[in-house]
């Protein structure tokens, strides 16, 4: 009777020591994964394909957005500065503007370079942006000119997490800790 005794209360244990939840908000079953058609920040036409292979954080912003944006970057450039090596180079974060109009290639990629090289900018045609921005419910709007003829955009601030393969993953969130960032995303390059 012992015989099976050790074994059950050892996978018992093992189970109740293993954390099968993530710490930032698991979207794998109600979001649809990566599809766009967009244009980098080189200037050249883009698509879901470009990006498969590495863990992508994707988050919806524009240049010049006053808080958010950067407060949103800076955080994520922040996690992905706390991974390991190995581990940082299997992450890439994918920023796009819903402000065509001001953010061109050149724009984007002076803005992202501040954030370090997993940054990439990414902008498009509004078609191509209301396609991807409506395939993951995200909404976007300009505001009134003023008299310099600058604007701000209303936009989500959620960052969204895909596995290598393209698939929807994780919702990071404002106030989801830095250390449970950290966490999801370390753990979503290990499970490849």
């Amino acid at each position: 009777m012992m015989k099976w005794l050790l074994p059950l209360c050892a996978s018992v244990w093992l189970a109740g020591c293993s954390d099968q939840n993530w710490r930032t908000k698991d979207i794998s079953e109600i979001m649809p994964a990566l599809d766009f058609d967009l244009i980098d920040e080189r200037g050249r036409p883009v698509d879901e394909e470009v990006y498969l292979g590495k863990t992508t954080l994707l988050y919806f912003g524009y240049t010049h957005c006053p808080d958010v944006c950067p407060t949103t970057l800076a955080r994520l450039a922040n996690a992905t500065r706390q991974l390991d090596e190995a581990v940082r180079d299997k992450v890439q974060v994918l920023f796009v503007s819903v402000d065509p109009a001001r953010d061109t290639p050149e724009v984007l990629a002076q803005y992202t370079d501040v954030f370090g090289p997993q940054f990439i900018g990414l902008s498009g045609e509004t078609s191509d942006l209301d396609a991807l921005t409506n395939r993951f419910r995200i909404s976007y709007g300009y505001g009134e000119e003023d008299a310099e003829g600058n604007y701000d955009v209303n936009h989500s601030s959620a960052v969204f997490a895909f596995n290598p393969a393209g698939e929807a993953r994780l919702l990071i969130r404002d106030n989801d800790p830095l250390e449970a960032v950290i966490s999801d995303i370390d753990r979503l390059v290990a499970k490849g």
